[in-house]
């Protein structure tokens, strides 16, 4: 069954709403990538944060404040429109939610910690469903008064683009006739600190694929799409997944497990790597992941094909990125164009040539696929295009 990507709801830190991040996405703009200090300490860092103040959650639903939630119903209230039409159609049981997170509200259970240990006791606005993982669904569950399937997939930074695979999987087995799916991650001292601790963190905007690449940056971001049963111009064609467990952290080297879940996907699209008009790498900028990346791209498309990593204006929005980065390529065939590798334009060597997206770049084809890869070896390929 196809499933329609109906309407989009997108914040990070290339805008707060569809038009902003069309506008800086495709013109390479990375300004929204601002060093701010206090998040490790002693540092300095480049992080993607979403400046300003953010929706407040209806008071009723207060012991479920988190900037998690609030940055989740930032994207929600953009389609709400859509939402409350779909409601309208299918009824609320017949509406799913699915969801991929990281964080959830651990930053709120940090500093509640962090006040129980000061002070004896937690702080009178801190509750425990704040910090739990499946709380971006129940939250969007309760704002909406939905009683479909609402779960959270935390599959570390491959978990909204699994989220896209299972809300299809609930149309296809007609538990549902519209799923309310994508990601939202929020910055926070936990996710920074542990990166640091692994010393994958740089100091200045991350240079994926670059010689000079010397690790990542964070960002924060939520995406929210309306798929549905309903015809609409852009779909998902296809997906693809696999674990290769070679490392807790490290991708496996030779790129076997990022090529089989980009395979997989070409194979559920039914279609040819020449099909394929842009690919948005995972590209994180670290010394092991372009590496690896770089050997399964080439070796899937020895023709080339077009690609770029957008990390390096968004930053890494973890459990957020696979979701935010299939937005990208929705936005991509709205606009008829791709989005441009930013970098240092130094190659390595050692790596495969690949073919990088410049901004004013038009797509050559309309199907376009997006790569996410995660701690444990697991990988996901989406692949978005015109619907059939």
């Amino acid at each position: 069954m196809t499933a329609y990507l109906n309407a989009l709801g997108i914040i990070c830190a290339l805008g707060r709403d569809q038009d902003e991040v069309r506008r800086n996405l495709f013109a390479g703009d990375s300004s929204g990538m601002r060093s701010e200090s206090g998040w490790v300490s002693e540092r300095v860092l480049p992080v993607g944060s979403v400046p300003g103040e953010l929706a407040a959650l209806p008071p009723h639903l207060a012991q479920q404040n988190s900037r998690n939630n609030q940055l989740l119903l930032e994207a929600a209230l953009q389609i709400e429109g859509p939402i409350q039409q779909a409601i309208q159609t299918f009824g609320a049981s017949r509406i799913g939610i699915v969801l991929g997170t990281s964080t959830s509200g651990i930053d709120e259970a940090s500093r509640g910690i962090a006040d129980y240990l000061r002070e004896g006791h937690f702080p009178a606005d801190y509750d425990y469903r704040q910090q739990e993982l499946g709380a971006p669904a129940n939250f969007l569950a309760d704002w909406l008064q939905l009683s479909g399937p609402a779960y959270v997939i935390s599959t570390a930074c491959t978990s909204s683009a699994r989220a896209l695979m299972s809300a299809q999987r609930l149309l296809d087995l007609g538990l549902c006739d519209a799923v309310l799916c994508g990601g939202v991650d929020s910055l926070c001292k936990l996710t920074l600190n542990g990166f640091t601790s692994l010393e994958a963190v740089s100091a200045q905007r991350c240079n994926p694929f670059s010689v000079n690449r010397n690790g990542i940056n964070i960002g924060e971001a939520a995406v929210l799409f309306l798929m549905s049963k309903s015809p609409a111009p852009i779909a998902l064609l296809g997906s693809g997944a696999s674990c290769d467990a070679h490392h807790i952290s490290a991708p496996e080297p030779s790129g076997k497990g990022a090529l089989q879940a980009m395979s997989k996907a070409l194979a559920s699209a039914k279609l040819t790597p020449a099909q394929i008009g842009y690919l948005n790498l995972h590209g994180t900028a670290t010394q092991h992941n372009d590496a690896m990346e770089s050997l399964a791209v080439a070796a899937l498309f020895p023709a080339g094909v077009a690609c770029s990593s957008t990390k390096p204006l968004t930053g890494h929005t973890l459990g957020a990125a696979g979701a935010l980065e299939a937005a990208f390529c929705w936005l991509s065939l709205m606009e008829g164009t791709v989005p441009p590798h930013v970098w240092d334009g130094q190659t390595d060597p050692a790596l495969p040539t690949l073919h990088w997206a410049k901004v004013g770049d038009t797509l050559q084809t309309r199907c376009l696929m997006s790569n996410s890869f995660a701690f444990g070896g697991n990988n996901v390929s989406l692949i978005i295009g015109d619907a059939p």
